[in-house]
């Protein structure tokens, strides 16, 4: 019998991250505690908006409204509410004119108008016991936030006859802020202790379980620190802290699972400490970098969107996804030098095996029926193979079929819990206000820049007649003029933002005038957010594709894995986005999930939800195909391989699964529609990507696709041997330890089969120079 290879020398990144890791975990250590410093007043920096085109024809004409008809766009309103009283009894209208005067008198408040003032139907309850005082505060979202905070104590509660409540854009803004914050400390204070129970779980070892946690810490608070820098000069959203909590714990676990367990299984198979490192990282650390690059590639096409509130979530994500593979590839190694052995110390199982009459031994056994189980569970599959990749397409694309029926709209204060005090003032003018006074259109009009004549009243009289004949027109009030400009507010029929007022935007749009027009208003502003999204998706797409497909094919060397791979990620994601639509669209579980629906989804979620499951999908997908690579380049064996690979991972990627899902889950318990959406829909995906299709449409389908899986043209496959990366140190098949009887020796003049595995598949009988099949004997 041959001797097995002994193991290749250390390389330079693996003498590099154990050269000196006291060293190296004090730097980390200074480090994190500078992010801490730095990324303390983040949340404080962030916005709550960031769904409009800042490009958009709606967004300019936002800006010009604020700037030269600050009463035209009110953004915070006070609710004054009379009691049994009417609101023009003498003492009511005196307080409620009180209260203008006061609001008109604070600094950075503009723009105020009261029933009480204007004597405007639209700001008078159809019950006559409620009125409205409109106003602008001045500057941007933080800015305006800010002033609320000062002047809301002093309008807030009862004043007299009347008792004020206060809403509109910003209140619905800083409160929405405000509960998040709150929800996210909650979040975490949930998914911690249950992430590392569950790890205790997974590893035995309170050591080896408190490791990916602190890979997970350092990863948030470096994103925060880095999230901060970008503050500076950019605007990030408040709800990109979700997603650093997120995927910072998601994938820090992951990537600290693999790399954890890899060095676990090289200490049992008699490996050296600094060896089992190094052969660690050739392994199961090169695996990590390339899901890193996948992971962030998915969210890094959230660029290309003009919209800050998806540009911010790729700033998050890059950076945490980045930090968390760092973390894992240079600190973990650092620390897992230092704990050699004692990584498996601590073994919290150990009572609950001895109360049921189990060693260490008991426990290895355990271990290896696991794994065998899994085993098992890709032979059944793969020997029925078109019957579970039939059934399995066919009911991922059931549960996708809610989203055929998918409406869009923007978000508004029914993304708060029902006791909000902004999203009940909202409610209440819904209810029992005449029209809506924010759900109108209006078109602001200017003198064009090469005309020299001024516009005239006969031109707006024209232009009003005009606009007042389209047939989705309810009514028309206006035009307000002053300076060379002037607008229009237009009250769509239906819905503020139903298919009537879309429809009437582009309507709008395309009457004739003598002068400069342009159209905002919630349905312009949703119009507009569609039209970027259709126009730059294809290019989103196309990147994360084209880049997915190169990563894949630089670690397998096949050219139909990496469209395999693509195509069933992209499959896994239907279950995801009908759920949304079923639950969240159409109003089911909102009892249960407490929540109210608006009969639409946010335009920029969908495509927030793909980057990131997408990129979670790749993330589990590139770990089982790295060990299916592995041991098919040990074997030549495609069938084995791909048992083996389901084997050795199968179990690990369900409990990756399951942990990122309880903090995603976590999250999912926030109190803003949006927030809750975002969570519970990746946990979704991620449970349907490793326990439907890695466990039955991946070996089903490469079941099915046979050798051939591994097919490339002569070129590219020499462009892989030069260039191309695979996990395992030994890239060509390792030859057979077999029994005299086993096999005939061939003569030399025969020729070796080696270089065409498809045509003389391994027997599984004899015995192997493969490490793992070492260390399956070793373990049992």
């Amino acid at each position: 019998m041959s001797e097995v290879n002994s193991p290749p020398p250390l390389g330079g990144w693996t003498r590099f991250v154990t050269a000196r890791p006291r060293l190296s975990l004090l730097a980390a250590l200074v480090l994190t505690a500078l992010a801490v410093f730095a990324g303390s007043s983040v949340a404080e920096r962030m916005g709550s908006g960031g769904w409009a085109d800042p490009s958009a024809e709606s967004t300019y004409a936002t800006k010009a409204l604020e700037r030269e008809f600050p009463a035209s766009q009110p953004n915070v309103l006070l609710l004054v509410d009379s009691g049994r009283a009417s609101v023009d009894d003498p003492a009511v209208a005196a307080e409620g004119r009180r209260l203008a005067e006061r609001l008109a008198a604070e600094k950075d408040v503009t723009g105020v108008g009261s029933y009480w003032q204007t004597g405007s139907a639209a700001l008078r309850a159809q019950d006559g016991r409620q009125a409205l005082i409109a106003a602008r505060i001045q500057g941007d979202e933080k800015a305006a936030a800010e002033v609320l905070q000062r002047i809301a104590p002093d309008f807030r509660g009862a004043h007299g006859p009347v008792d004020v409540s206060i809403g509109g854009p910003v209140a619905v803004q800083h409160e929405m802020t405000t509960i998040i914050q709150d929800d996210l400390l909650r979040a975490e204070m949930i998914a911690l202790p249950v992430t590392l129970v569950l790890l205790v779980m997974v590893f035995g070892s309170a050591i080896a379980a408190l490791l990916p946690l602190g890979v997970g810490i350092v990863a948030i608070l470096g994103t925060n620190a880095v999230l901060r820098g970008i503050t500076e000069f950019a605007d990030v959203s408040v709800f990109a802290q979700n997603l650093t909590t997120a995927l910072g714990l998601g994938l820090a676990i992951d990537y600290a699972l693999f790399i954890v367990r890899r060095f676990r299984e090289e200490l049992a198979a008699g490996a050296e400490v600094r060896e089992a490192v190094g052969i660690t990282l050739r392994t199961a650390g090169r695996t990590v970098l390339f899901s890193a690059l996948t992971v962030a590639v998915s969210l890094a096409a959230m660029l290309v969107f003009p919209q800050y509130f998806l540009r911010s979530f790729a700033y998050a994500g890059i950076a945490v996804v980045l930090l968390a593979a760092g973390a894992a590839l240079i600190l973990l190694p650092a620390a897992l030098m230092l704990l050699g052995h004692r990584v498996n110390a601590l073994d919290l199982r150990r009572l609950l095996r001895r109360g049921r009459g189990k060693g260490a031994a008991g426990a290895d056994r355990d271990t290896a029926e696991t794994g065998a189980g899994w085993g098992r569970f890709a032979g059944l599959v793969m020997r029925r193979a078109p019957l579970f990749a039939f059934a399995t397409v066919a009911g991922l694309v059931l549960l996708g079929l809610p989203f055929l029926g998918v409406k869009f709209g923007t978000p508004d204060d029914r993304q708060l819990p029902s006791t909000a005090e902004s999203h009940v003032v909202q409610q209440q003018i819904r209810d029992g206000f005449p029209g809506s006074p924010a759900g109108g259109l209006e078109v602001f009009a200017e003198d064009a820049e090469d005309t020299k004549s001024r516009t005239t009243p006969a031109d707006y009289a024209d232009y009003r007649a005009r606009i007042a004949a389209l047939p989705g027109v309810l009514r028309v009030d206006g035009p307000v003029a002053a300076n060379g400009s002037a607008y229009f507010t237009v009250q769509p029929k239906g819905e503020a933002v139903g298919r009537e007022a879309q429809r009437l935007v582009h309507e709008l749009r395309d009457v004739p005038a003598p002068f400069e027009t342009s159209v905002t208003g919630r349905a312009a502003v949703l119009e507009d957010s569609k039209a970027a999204i259709a126009d730059r998706l294809p290019l989103a797409l196309a990147i994360i594709a084209v880049v997915t497909l190169l990563l894949v094919f630089l670690l397998t060397g096949s050219v139909l894995i990496p469209i395999q791979a693509v195509v069933l990620n992209a499959l896994s994601l239907t279950a995801m986005f009908g759920a949304v639509v079923w639950v969240f669209q159409d109003g089911n579980l909102s009892g249960v999930l407490a929540f109210t629906s608006t009969g639409d989804i946010e335009t920029t979620l969908p495509v927030l939800m793909f980057c990131i499951a997408f990129g979670l999908s790749m993330d589990y997908g590139v770990f089982l195909l790295s060990r299916i690579k592995e041991e098919y380049d040990h074997t030549g064996d495609h069938e084995h391989a791909v048992r083996f690979g389901l084997q050795r991972t199968g179990g690990l990627i369900t409990a990756a699964a399951v942990i990122l899902a309880v903090v995603m889950v976590g999250i999912g318990t926030s109190r803003v529609t949006n927030t809750k959406m975002l969570g519970l829909g990746i946990a979704l995906a991620v449970l349907m990507d490793a326990m439907v299709v890695r466990s039955l449409l991946v070996p089903s389908v490469m079941k099915l696709m046979g050798a051939s899986t591994w097919w490339a043209p002569g070129p590219l496959r020499r462009f892989h041997q030069r260039f191309g990366l695979s996990e395992g140190e030994i890239s060509q098949p390792v030859p057979q330890l077999t029994s005299p009887s086993a096999t005939k020796p061939k003569s030399d003049s025969e020729p070796q089969p080696k270089t065409d595995p498809a045509t003389e598949p391994k027997s599984d009988s004899g015995p192997e120079t493969d490490p793992d099949a070492v260390r399956d004997k070793v373990e049992a």
